[in-house]
């Protein structure tokens, strides 16, 4: 059966994101902070010892580590999810002048649907998913490899871990500082006051309706 039309935005609200891009942000933080949560009590004694069961606690992670990219891949079936993809992977004059304004602290930050730092973060934790799945591959599997370069993947696993821990923190910290961001990714809608002060080209590259593409 076809899925009904989703329901129009209240007045003064534009669409921001649709039911299967909040379903993919969802599963992938659900993952993502599993794998945080379950990788600080194997490697922090204190939270190893408080919690016990570490072989169980280390087969959580490892599966949560496989199944990360999984809500992604599933997402790519939505034409709204390719179309923000393509819009985080162009990096464009208007992203450099926003990092500029952010140093200098301007208040002229021009920005489409996302921002410059949007568009980093979102490419570093990309990176980085695919360098810890590879890794963490190669210490689970240790037949694929000699121990030298297992030694270098634990390491490069490891260190990568913090700072995506670090970055983790950061889009969290950022996002409880913004309730009507975290609106938009709860409800799909946020106010055309929000969209025109933090996007202020986002509505005419998106047309009368920003954010309204199909599921």
């Amino acid at each position: 059966m076809p899925r009904p039309p989703e329901p129009a935005p209240a007045p003064g609200r534009v669409r921001r994101f649709t039911p299967a891009q909040r379903r993919v942000h969802r599963a992938t933080a659900a993952l993502m902070l599993t794998c945080l949560a379950t990788a600080a009590v194997l490697y922090l004694p204190s939270l190893s010892q408080l919690v016990g069961r570490r072989g169980l606690v280390r087969t959580v992670h490892e599966w949560a580590g496989l199944l990360l990219p999984v809500p992604l891949l599933l997402g790519l079936v939505s034409r709204a999810l390719r179309a923000d993809l393509t819009r985080l992977n162009r990096f464009t004059a208007a992203d450099r002048t926003w990092l500029h304004a952010v140093r200098h602290g301007s208040p002229h930050r021009p920005a489409g649907k996302f921002n410059a730092g949007q568009k980093l973060y979102a490419a570093f934790t990309a990176g980085a998913v695919l360098v810890m799945l590879g890794t963490g591959l190669l210490m689970w599997f240790t037949h694929l490899a000699p121990l030298p370069v297992r030694t270098g993947a634990t390491f490069v696993h490891d260190w990568l871990a913090t700072a995506l821990t670090l970055a983790v923190t950061g889009h969290v910290w950022l996002a409880v500082r913004d309730p009507e961001a975290r609106r938009g990714m709860r409800t799909g809608t946020v106010s055309r006051t929000w969209a025109a002060r933090e996007h202020p080209d986002w509505e005419p590259e998106e047309g009368s309706a920003p954010g309204g593409g199909p599921v």
